[in-house]
C-alpha cells in the first residue's frame, strides 16, 4: 500500500505539436573569408528572421562538428544560455536525428524552441591548406581492422554498390541518372554550386575514383551552413510564416565495421523510415517530396529502396525514368543535392531546410508543383552517416 506521503500518480500531460518554424541558409558554394563559426551565427541570425521571434525563446541548442565542447562553444558565440543541449555526431544523418530528439523534447515540455545549426568550410580549408581531404576516420577501435588495408569511405560505399550491382543488376548507368537528375533540380536553384546540364556519358567518362564510382558519382565539396527553429505549438500564432509540422521521425543505427553488415543492399534507412512512417500514420505513398542524403549516387537508390518508394533491387529501374526530377513522380533532392548544390560536410541540416521550403512554396523556380497545380502536402528528410552506419528520417507536413 502507498505510504503517507505517496501521492497518487498524475495523469501524463498532453504532448505538444511540434512545428519547424524557421529555416535559412549562410552564404554557400565558394565561401573563402568567413570562418566556421561566423557561417553558423549567419545561418542562425537568419533563421531566427525568417521565423520572426525573439532569440529569448531559444531555450534549446543543438550543434555538432566544430569546437572541443561542442555545442558549448557554438551556443557561447552564439550568446545563447540554453537549457537542452544535443551535440550527438553520426555523421550525415546527425541533424535529423537531432530533429528527432529536439520535437521529442519539445513535444514533452522540456524545452519550447530548439535551434539546429551548422557551418563548415571544407572546401575553403584545403584551398588555403589549412587541412587536408579525410582519407580515414582514424586507426583506433573496429576499424583498425580495416585501415590497413586501405579501405577509404569511398571505398566502403563503392563496394556496397558492387554488391547491389552483383545481387540485382544494377548498372553504372542508373547510378549516373541519378548525379544527372540532380543536376538537373539543380539548375534551377541559385544557390546550387554547379548548375550545367549533365548527361549520363558525362558521369560514366569523368575521373574514376572507386569502382563504379567516377568523380561525378560523388558529391562535390562546398563551403556553408544552415539552421532550423523548432518550436512548441503554443508559439505559432507569433510567427512570420506557415508552420511546418513534425509529424514522424525515426532513427536507426547498422554497423561501423564492414564486416558486421548483414547486407550491404540494405541501410539502417529501412528502419528509420519505417518508424517515421508508423508515427507519421503515413506510407510512401503521401509523400510529395523527398530530400535524401545523396554523398554518392548509391546512397540515393539503396535509400528509395529501403524507405519503400520501391521494391528491393528494383531501385536501378526506379531512378532511370526521370521520376527524381522536379516534375517528376518523386521528387528528389529538389535543391541540386550533394551532388550538386552543396555539400560542406554533414549536409543532413540542408535536407530540412529544402523540405521546409518545399511545403510553403518558397523554393522559387525550383519549386515543386503537383497536379491541380497545389503545393506539396507532405516532404520527407532522409539523413545517413557514416558509410551507412546510421540513418534518421522526419517527415514534415503542412496544415
Amino acid at each position: 500500500m502507498p505510504g503517507p506521503l505517496s501521492a497518487p500518480p498524475s495523469p501524463a500531460a498532453p504532448r505538444r505539436r511540434v512545428a519547424v518554424v524557421g529555416v535559412a541558409l549562410s552564404d554557400c558554394g565558394r565561401v573563402d573569408g568567413p570562418t566556421p563559426y561566423a557561417l553558423h551565427a549567419q545561418a542562425a541570425r537568419r533563421a531566427l528572421a525568417d521565423s520572426g521571434l525573439d532569440r529569448s525563446v531559444i531555450d534549446g541548442f543543438a550543434s555538432a562538428g566544430l569546437g572541443v565542447l561542442a555545442p558549448v562553444e557554438v551556443a557561447e558565440y552564439l550568446g545563447l544560455r540554453p537549457t537542452w543541449v544535443d551535440s550527438t555526431s553520426v555523421g550525415g544523418s546527425t541533424w535529423e536525428v537531432m530533429a528527432a530528439h529536439a520535437a521529442d523534447a519539445i513535444a514533452a515540455g522540456h524545452a519550447n524552441a530548439v535551434l539546429l545549426v551548422y557551418g563548415s568550410t571544407a572546401r575553403a580549408d584545403i584551398k588555403a591548406r589549412r587541412r587536408t581531404a579525410n582519407l580515414s576516420f582514424g586507426s583506433r577501435g573496429p576499424l583498425q581492422f580495416e585501415v590497413p588495408y586501405g579501405h577509404t569511405l569511398v571505398a566502403k560505399y563503392a563496394m556496397a554498390a558492387r554488391r547491389h550491382m552483383h545481387a540485382y543488376g544494377t548498372t553504372p548507368e542508373q547510378l549516373a541518372a541519378v548525379a544527372v537528375q540532380a543536376r538537373a533540380n539543380a539548375a534551377t536553384n541559385p544557390d546550387a554550386m554547379f548548375r550545367d546540364p549533365l548527361t549520363v556519358d558525362d558521369v560514366l567518362s569523368s575521373e574514376p575514383i572507386a569502382e563504379p564510382f567516377t568523380k561525378l558519382h560523388c558529391c562535390i565539396r562546398s563551403d556553408g551552413g544552415c539552421a532550423v527553429l523548432l518550436a512548441a505549438e503554443d508559439y505559432v500564432p507569433d510567427t512570420a510564416k506557415e508552420p511546418v509540422w513534425v509529424l514522424g521521425t525515426g532513427t536507426s543505427v547498422s554497423h561501423t565495421t564492414m564486416s558486421e553488415w548483414e547486407d550491404f543492399t540494405v541501410s539502417p534507412a529501412a528502419v528509420s523510415g519505417r518508424l517515421a512512417f508508423e508515427r507519421a500514420g503515413l506510407t510512401p505513398a503521401d509523400v510529395d517530396v523527398a530530400e535524401i542524403y545523396d554523398a554518392f549516387t548509391y546512397m540515393t537508390l539503396v535509400t528509395l529502396e529501403d524507405l519503400g518508394f520501391c521494391a528491393k533491387g528494383e531501385g536501378g529501374a526506379f531512378v532511370e525514368k526521370g521520376r527524381l526530377l522536379r516534375e517528376g513522380e518523386l521528387p528528389v533532392n529538389t535543391d541540386g543535392g550533394g551532388l550538386s548544390a552543396c555539400h560542406p560536410g554533414m549536409r543532413g541540416l540542408f535536407l530540412l531546410v529544402e523540405a521546409v521550403r518545399q511545403l510553403r512554396g518558397e523554393a522559387g523556380r525550383g519549386q515543386v508543383t503537383k497536379p491541380g497545380g497545389r503545393r506539396p502536402q507532405v516532404a520527407l528528410a532522409s539523413g545517413t552517416g557514416g558509410w551507412f552506419c546510421s540513418s534518421g528520417t522526419v517527415l514534415l507536413g503542412r496544415g
